[in-house]
């Protein structure tokens, strides 16, 4: 049997102003490192260790993956940054406040912009200077490749070829993985794993900082999934992260 493990950053700064994201790129918050922490503390009483960590090229999931790297003492562990793995793009939405929004376009449309399967939000203007090409962190990437905005399933399309070119030839060599990204890129992993509905993986929550498990045959078929952690935590932190999906949250 091959376990996989997926990992949501702890809170970012932005997560705690109720802020659309996206690819801004914002720190963690002191509870964010915190959670991150606690991540690792589990995993490594749960006796994971890992050979390689594929991680977005985000702050926020860069510094969990270095935090989860020293409290666990993977000293000899591979690190890979993508830009495939970063969070959904939220186009014009980026750096405005929920709740402001849900006001000011309704709670419909704004519920629709974040939690439908192939709904894009408002796009960035190609001068606008959130877009990604003007980010020294892409510069070596092809302009055409570069999202002005995406839906969930823009996602999808974005993490799959990650997925098959790098994510699974490691677990196929027998290494040890942890992906560690944002909330919208490992439910595109989920996606493409399970092979769920559309209308399930909207509905899927992934809080942030608690391990998600995969165990998969030989095949890299799923065989079932679960959180790590204190049942109780695990439960009201799932319901939060559905919460927020609401848009006047």
């Amino acid at each position: 049997m091959i376990k996989l493990v997926l990992l949501r950053h702890g809170q970012s700064t932005w997560n705690k102003q109720n802020m659309f994201t996206g690819w801004t790129d914002v720190p963690l918050t002191k509870h964010g490192i915190g959670e991150a922490k606690d991540a690792a503390k589990v995993m490594k009483q749960k006796g994971f260790k890992f050979d390689i960590i594929f991680t977005s090229v985000l702050k926020r999931a860069t510094c969990t993956t270095d935090i989860v790297a020293r409290e666990m003492k993977l000293k000899d562990a591979n690190i890979e940054k993508s830009w495939r793995l970063n969070e959904r793009h939220y186009g014009a939405l980026q750096g405005l406040n929920k709740a402001k929004m849900a006001a000011k376009y309704g709670e419909k449309l704004v519920l629709m912009w974040r939690r439908s399967y192939d709904t894009k939000p408002p796009s960035l203007q190609v001068n606008d200077r959130r877009n990604p090409s003007n980010d020294k962190l892409y510069k070596k990437i092809d302009e055409k490749y570069l999202p002005l905005t995406e839906s969930l399933k823009d996602c999808v399309n974005r993490v799959n070829p990650y997925w098959n070119e790098k994510i699974v030839p490691a677990l196929k060599s027998g290494k040890k993985v942890l992906v560690s990204a944002s909330g919208n890129s490992l439910r595109a992993l989920v996606k493409i794993i399970d092979k769920i509905s559309e209308q399930e993986i909207v509905n899927f929550n992934i809080p942030t900082g608690i391990p998600l498990v995969y165990e998969l045959n030989d095949k890299l078929k799923p065989i079932r999934h679960y959180f790590i952690g204190n049942p109780k935590d695990i439960n009201k932190r799932i319901a939060e992260v559905a919460a927020q999906g609401k848009a006047r949250k």
